[in-house]
């Protein structure tokens, strides 16, 4: 019997998938584990591994083409079933249909945008959540080369083979300058040299196979590079990715439905930010550094067991009904924003948000070490469903960027979002003397619905008193 395998479901919210790129083609014989192909969905890219063994007896969709769940998108020959037969009786299933008869869309969400492999011609291009993986050739030893789409265009036209390239870009990649020294004849910083380390391709499998197969999360690209002094701007349309879709179609529904309204107070951060230096002098030895932010993410899930109101979400409709209600909720989840790189041809970039679960009932050294976790893995493999999901409340931190202040659209289906800009040294007045001092400022956005104006205040008076007097966070 042929293997046939459908377009999974990778996400809560997906409806469809896009297929990026094949990693195999017609014929090919795989293993159990190994990449077939590179599927976008509405939050990321993750690599489709194979969980038979087979043969390729026929792909059912293109590259590029956005198909709804549960449709067939390749055949697999069983080992020692004929191929000609498997491909001739394991056909694609039809994609589903509305009653008009059309394809159905990719859920609400999104539709297909994708990098092409290396033509002019394309669906789009490729989106934050793109692994690396949708850029890699095959190389002169048979594994994957990693470069931009720009590299791989440039390579193909001059008929430049990427295998014997170096790359020079962050990872080893190789971006366009390579290629064109290849062209050119000059050694360029692409030639020889040694594998930059981050160039091997990641094999990590999500715990749960879905029927067939079994997902992996691959490494994203690296960011983009700056361009040289004196490089002009091309003019370009980049269609939206499914993630960027996604992120558009939520934050205006968060703000045509939600009433938002913004309080700001100003903490003085001269202890918190005397008694960090002190621990992590202490903690240096045990490979530990602790963040502003950890001691916030702390903070702010403190609060909640005085202001439980701010932990809550709206359960009602957006239009009223009479059925509205607030539900509270028990568990503190902090959402902690985390921004996407950019790649080098421009696309990339997006926002994510990481769960940091019970953060009321962690200590600052738990709290670093699963935002550290989390933050290097949405840049570089992407995020599971499980680690986005049932955020209670959101911080967005934007004072690593010599952000000093700024107002963040509220992440449904949170009812508050804490905007927080950088622990900046200013002038102050400390019993009637003007001395320098280290102020951060905090916004937060609140559902009018379900918290009022003195409610907001009260809550951020008390993160500003724990911020204040940081030692009653160590305990």
């Amino acid at each position: 019997m042929p293997i046939r395998i459908e377009m999974p479901r990778l996400s809560d919210t997906m409806q469809a998938g896009t297929v990026v790129k094949w990693n195999v083609k017609e014929g090919q014989k795989v293993k159990s584990g190994d990449a077939l192909a590179d599927i976008e969905t509405d939050k990321a890219t993750m690599e489709l591994q194979s969980f038979e063994d087979g043969t390729v007896a026929s792909i059912a969709v293109p590259e590029g083409q956005n198909v709804p769940i549960g449709t067939v998108i390749l055949v697999l020959a069983a080992p020692g079933e004929d191929v000609a037969a498997a491909k001739s009786g394991g056909g694609a299933a039809p994609a589903q249909k509305q009653a008009g008869g059309s394809p159905v869309n990719s859920g609400q969400s999104a539709t297909a945008t994708m990098e092409p492999p290396a033509g002019p011609t394309s669906a789009g291009q490729s989106s934050a959540g793109q692994a690396s993986n949708g850029h890699a050739a095959p190389g002169r030893d048979g594994g994957r080369v990693f470069a931009s789409p720009l590299a791989k265009k440039i390579a193909a036209e001059s008929n430049v083979d990427l295998g014997s390239l170096q790359g020079s870009g962050p990872g080893g990649r190789i971006i366009r300058k390579d290629v064109e020294a290849a062209v050119g004849g000059a050694p360029g910083r692409g030639a020889g040299g040694s594998q930059a380390p981050g160039s091997a391709l990641h094999t990590a499998k999500q715990a749960q196979p879905l029927a067939r197969t079994q997902v992996s999360q691959p490494t994203r690209p690296a960011p983009m590079a700056m361009p040289s002094s004196g490089g002009g701007l091309v003019a370009r349309i980049v269609p939206l990715s499914n993630m960027r879709k996604t992120i558009a179609k939520r934050l205006v529904e968060s703000k045509t439905t939600i009433p938002h309204y913004q309080v700001t107070v100003e903490a003085s951060m001269d202890a918190l930010v005397e008694l960090r230096g002190q621990l992590n002098e202490q903690l240096a030895n045990q490979g530990i550094k602790l963040s502003v932010n950890d001691f916030l993410v702390r903070a702010c899930a403190l609060a909640m067991h005085q202001h439980p109101y701010v932990n809550t979400k709206w359960a009602g409709t957006p239009g009223g009904g009479g059925n509205e209600a607030i539900e509270y909720l028990p568990d503190v989840n902090v959402g902690v924003a985390i921004a996407l790189p950019v790649m080098e041809d421009g696309t990339g970039g997006g926002l994510v948000v990481a769960t940091i679960r019970n953060a009321d009932v962690l200590g600052l050294r738990q709290i670093s070490a699963e935002t550290k976790r989390l933050s290097e893995k949405a840049r570089t493999k992407g995020l599971s469903v499980e680690e986005m999901s049932d955020a209670t409340f959101t911080i967005s931190n934007l004072g690593m960027f010599g952000v000093e202040a700024f107002t963040a659209i509220i992440n449904p289906p949170n009812t508050a979002i804490l905007a927080v800009g950088g622990a900046v040294q200013k002038a102050v007045v400390k019993e009637g003397q003007i001395v320098p001092g280290h102020v951060m400022s905090m916004t937060m956005s609140s559902d009018h619905r379900v918290i009022d104006g003195a409610m907001a205040a009260s809550y951020l008076n008390t993160v500003k008193s724990l911020l204040e007097k940081p030692a009653t966070l160590l305990v």
